[in-house]
């Protein structure tokens, strides 16, 4: 049993990278992580 879906289970030479979902994904994650450090910094710093 995998979680991975068949495709990214086999190896191909001619895979163009990450799907466009998992770039916006990372995209919205990303800048919530930067949010939160930010703020903390702020915090930290005017504190």
């Amino acid at each position: 049993m995998s979680y991975l879906p068949k495709d990214e289970l086999k190896p191909d030479g001619d895979k163009k990278g990450p799907s466009t979902n998992r770039i916006i994904v990372w995209v919205i994650v990303s800048g919530v992580g930067l949010y939160l450090v930010g703020s903390g910094l702020y915090g930290i710093l005017t504190k």
